[in-house]
């Protein structure tokens, strides 16, 4: 085992081998951030202040933007001092609590998009039942058992990763530290890292999105049953947003973390890794906003009454 107390750093290569693609990846990783926290901020602003939207997908979308936030402030800093200038050092301590963080996290938007999916599905086919089923207390043990199953899965898998034997060149072909990437650099035996990791991702990745899947199933059975065009268009675009969502998350994080052993792969696995960890949380806000017209209506309406505060 490591050494905690005197391991040095890591080198985070990232893209350092292509130094002309950097100044632009600091330009889109600067303006996504800033993206993801005015974003973010607003829809939980608009989830808390706006009587209209205390409603559980609301309360489950106020905890995705929570999430997002936290997720990109624990590796954004970070990357953009290393795409700006020639140092790429992270400390262990700060390598440990960016791994920490992105697995804690990475695993409760995983659940919280299943428990999001498990929402719409009752919205649509039982919408009768609706209030009954998803009453607040129920919002908030879904919630909690999401937050709590990605602290567990951290807890877990941190400790085994950091305690690997890493190689002496402390060399991350990364821009972040992820258990792939930290199994990559290690010198010795990674076969119980690498079935951990394995499980993992078939209990946190594969079944959440078969779940999903089969929500959506039922969603789309039951929206199709619905005579009238209009019905049928008003069914999807309450679950348009959360599945366009799911979509961009979970196809960026499989080929993160289910990609094959290849150099090819690797460096592809860079560019979803990126994605996921900094457009994704600045492209949700703007899916829920721009395809969701009670969260247009709620800005606007507190756009207005911002005006005549200020007016008056």
């Amino acid at each position: 085992i490591v050494n905690q107390s005197s391991t040095p750093g890591f080198l985070l290569l990232g893209f350092s081998e292509h130094p002309a693609l950097e100044t632009t990846l600091f330009v889109v990783v600067f303006t996504s951030y800033l993206l993801t926290l005015v974003g973010n901020t607003l829809i939980i602003l608009l989830s808390v202040l706006d009587t209209r939207l205390h409603s559980p997908m609301y309360f489950f979308l106020s905890n995705l933007s929570f999430l997002d936030l936290c997720f990109t402030t624990s590796c954004v800093p970070q990357m953009l001092v290393n795409l700006w200038g020639p140092k790429k050092t992270i400390s262990f301590l700060g390598c440990s609590v960016q791994l920490f963080i992105f697995l804690s996290l990475g695993t409760t938007e995983c659940i919280l998009l299943t428990v999001m999916a498990f929402d719409r599905y009752v919205a649509v086919c039982q919408p009768l039942h609706y209030a009954t089923i998803i009453h607040p207390r129920l919002c908030w043990q879904l919630a909690s058992v999401a937050w709590v199953i990605g602290l567990v899965e951290s807890v877990v898998q941190t400790p085994s990763t950091l305690s690997l034997p890493f190689c002496p060149h402390r060399q991350v072909d990364d821009f972040v530290c992820e258990v792939p990437a930290l199994i990559r650099l290690s010198c010795g035996d990674t076969s119980y890292n690498e079935i951990q990791m394995a499980v993992a991702s078939v209990f946190i990745l594969v079944v959440p999105l078969s779940l999903i899947l089969v929500s959506y199933g039922a969603i789309t059975r039951a929206v199709l049953r619905i005579n009238s065009a209009k019905g049928q268009r008003k069914a999807f675009g309450t679950c348009s947003s959360h599945l366009t969502v799911v979509t961009l998350f979970y196809s960026s994080v499989i080929a993160v973390y289910l990609q094959p052993k290849n150099p090819y792969a690797q460096e592809r696995g860079k560019f979803f890794g990126l994605f996921y960890a900094v457009s994704t949380p600045s492209l949700n806000p703007l899916i829920y906003t721009l395809r969701n017209k009670e969260v247009t209506r709620a800005f606007r309406r507190l756009l207005g009454k911002e005006m005549r505060l200020t007016q008056s």
